[in-house]
């Protein structure tokens, strides 16, 4: 098993007649980023258990990219069984923010993303999702004060996973990050929706909404065939007045696609008077296999215009490592099947 699965209530069990103080210091050094051998203050023997039937080593870094441009840096991480993981660690004013891959690979299909193109591998544990999380700090040597679980997968296809990653990551002893500066993306499995709901975790919700209306939606996301827009925002409106967290709902601009004005007056309609929506634009990131190319400035100007004069809060995503591709999918992608 891997060590950064457990929560301290599991690891206390899992670890049967040690005492509670010994899972709590084990627990707290994991959050530094130390192996057994590191953690001092606990017992040779306990160490050399962990060592002996845990899994405890870090994601192994395959390729490491950094933009010239911002500082961005693009990791794809290998999994102990080769899978390849992305992640992508981006400088800001107010600290360094993190975005993690829940799967290896995706099934959701969306027709603009790489992440989807190869269909999905596998989930990926809580551990693993930490591990991206550890290794970019110990390697980047930047304190990481914000993730976005925004990366390959379907979070809420991998839930209890997930779920147990925010609450090692939220956790005091853990990385001790606040739920408020996380942020989960999904395409809008509403089940899911209604369950992270009732967590008591105050965490944002990001919505993949990228149309106006549900006939676009079809054509550029299977999961829309089963769900409307209209459900969609309702429900990411109740999850709004249980957890009083900002919906953002990502509309990824497509030239000829989903970028005219008449499509932006749709959308005004859809969000005005709705409390706590945020509408985040993003030019869409061109892919080899799709045919898809992202909106002109001024198309994207004239998006963003319409919609603020409609009372629609709406900014233009600011686009990070442009020099290295760090969109979701691209480098596992290209990397597919490689080993190191």
């Amino acid at each position: 098993m891997n060590i950064y699965d457990f929560t301290p209530e599991t690891l206390r069990e899992y670890l049967g007649d040690v005492p509670a103080f010994r899972a709590e210091q084990i627990y707290k050094w994991l959050y530094t980023g130390a192996g057994p051998d590191e953690m001092t203050n606990v017992p040779k023997e306990l160490r050399e258990r962990l060592k002996t039937e845990l899994y405890t080593l870090l994601p192994k870094i395959d390729t490491r990219l950094e933009s010239k441009i911002d500082g961005t840096r693009k990791y794809l991480f290998r999994m102990e069984d080769g899978a390849g993981i992305e992640s992508v660690v981006m400088p800001y004013s107010y600290g360094s923010s993190i975005c993690v891959s829940s799967q290896a690979g995706c099934r959701m299909g969306c027709a603009f993303c790489a992440s989807t193109i190869d269909g999905l591998d596998r989930n990926l544990t809580a551990g693993e999702m930490m591990g991206q999380v550890l290794a970019a700090r110990k390697d980047s040597g930047q304190n990481i004060s914000h993730i976005v679980i925004m990366g390959s997968g379907e979070p809420l296809d991998n839930y209890e996973n997930v779920l147990t990653f925010i609450r090692n990551a939220v956790n005091p002893k853990g990385l001790g990050i606040s739920a408020r500066h996380i942020t989960l993306s999904t395409c809008g499995l509403i089940m899911g929706m209604r369950r992270l709901a009732e967590e008591g975790l105050p965490i944002n919700l990001a919505i993949s909404l990228h149309a106006p209306n549900d006939e676009v939606r079809r054509k550029l996301m299977p999961i829309a065939k089963s769900v409307s827009i209209e459900t969609l925002l309702s429900e990411a409106e109740q999850y709004f007045e249980k957890t009083h967290r900002r919906i953002t709902l990502e509309y990824a601009l497509i030239r000829g696609v989903n970028d005219s004005e008449d499509c932006a007056r749709e959308l005004a309609a859809r969000c005005t008077g709705k409390m706590g929506f945020h509408v985040n634009l993003i030019p869409v990131n061109s892919i080899e296999e799709r045919d898809f190319r992202r909106s002109s400035r001024e198309v994207v100007e004239t998006f963003q215009s319409t919609l603020t004069k409609a009372g629609v809060q709406a900014t233009v995503r600011r686009k990070m490592g442009a020099d290295i591709d760090a969109a979701c999918g691209q480098l596992r992608r290209a990397k597919k099947g490689k080993t190191i």
